[in-house]
């Protein structure tokens, strides 16, 4: 994969293409281990995140609590009072305004695996997005998908989340996943985007549309995805590597002779991204497929939990 001319993905005209239909059925095979994984994952660290669940005005039940004489009767749940021998209101839990949105990368590089990690960057990016979520849901944050689901504090978010995934593939065309990062999100003042992926394309396109989030008074924090050959390139003797997202092909006579060039070039590429990140006050972190999501989720935890990491040293992430 030729990172410094990568392209994003152009629109699909006519029917889906029988490769996409594919990545469809294999993210709907994997998905349920994904969701045990974050789950998992999780409660491993139900820490590093400051709660703020408490009973008001939202959509998402709470809790039942006995009702107090003063109160409108019209507040009563009559069917939770009639087992019992006190009457019960039903509270709702309290929405804030602000809301936590999950951007996930499902462009065509994001498929790419090497045996090195043994999994695909896109599963690890579904993984720590899920996971993340469960997290922020315990700390009575809202969580949504774009375009796709409303906030919610669901607490069974890593499902409510992982369904509303699955229909997506399975329906196809989906504009906001067609590019390594989309041109706009339906995001408001005050939110907060979490966006997860390689962001294989122009580094002043990346910067542009970082900046147009930003502009809309929204907080963000970048994951960035890489699989360890392709920050480390341990090839030797002669490649020809076919780019994921066009039909350009990049021949080598000898590996070895450019690898210190590549590493070079690619570490270049990362820090320009976290200079972008830190430019528009969003969190960095980048996350190498072999090392464990718990590494990431625990930085992420701690930054959006206000126990800010320096960007350069989030856990997971290699100098």
């Amino acid at each position: 994969m030729k990172v410094e001319e990568a392209h994003s993905v152009p629109p699909f005209a006519g029917k889906v293409p029988l490769s996409l239909a594919s990545e469809a059925a294999q993210l709907a095979e994997v998905l349920p281990h994904l969701v045990v994984e974050a789950r998992n994952v999780a409660a491993q660290l139900q820490l590093g995140i400051h709660g703020r669940r408490r009973p008001g005005p939202g959509e998402e039940f709470w809790e039942f609590r006995p009702f107090v004489a003063g109160e409108s009767t019209s507040r009563i749940d009559w069917r939770r009072s009639a087992r019992d021998d006190r009457l019960y209101v039903r509270e709702r839990e309290w929405e804030s305004a602000s809301a936590h949105w999950l951007w996930i990368d499902f462009s065509a590089s994001m498929h790419f695996g090497s045996r090195l990690a043994g999994r695909a960057k896109r599963d690890r990016a579904v993984l720590i997005g899920l996971a993340l979520a469960d997290l922020l849901v315990h700390a009575g944050e809202r969580v949504g998908l774009p375009g796709r689901t409303h906030p919610m504090a669901s607490r069974n978010i890593v499902m409510r989340l992982a369904e509303a995934l699955l229909r997506q593939d399975r329906s196809g065309i989906d504009p906001l996943t067609m590019e390594a990062l989309p041109e706009s999100l339906p995001v408001k003042r005050h939110d907060h985007v979490i966006l997860i992926g390689d962001f294989i394309m122009p580094m002043p396109l990346f910067a542009e549309r970082i900046a147009r989030i930003a502009h809309r008074g929204a907080k963000g924090t970048i994951v960035l995805v890489r699989d360890p050959v392709e920050e480390e390139f341990p090839f030797s003797g002669e490649f020809e590597f076919e780019a994921l997202e066009t039909d350009e092909t990049w021949r080598v006579g000898e590996a070895q002779d450019i690898a210190l060039r590549y590493r070079e070039r690619i570490a270049s590429i990362n820090e320009e991204m976290r200079r972008v990140a830190l430019r528009h006050g969003f969190g960095f972190v980048r996350h190498l497929t072999h090392r464990p999501a718990a590494e990431t989720l625990l930085a992420l935890a701690a930054m959006i939990g206000g126990q800010v990491l320096p960007a350069h040293s989030a856990l997971g992430a290699t100098p």
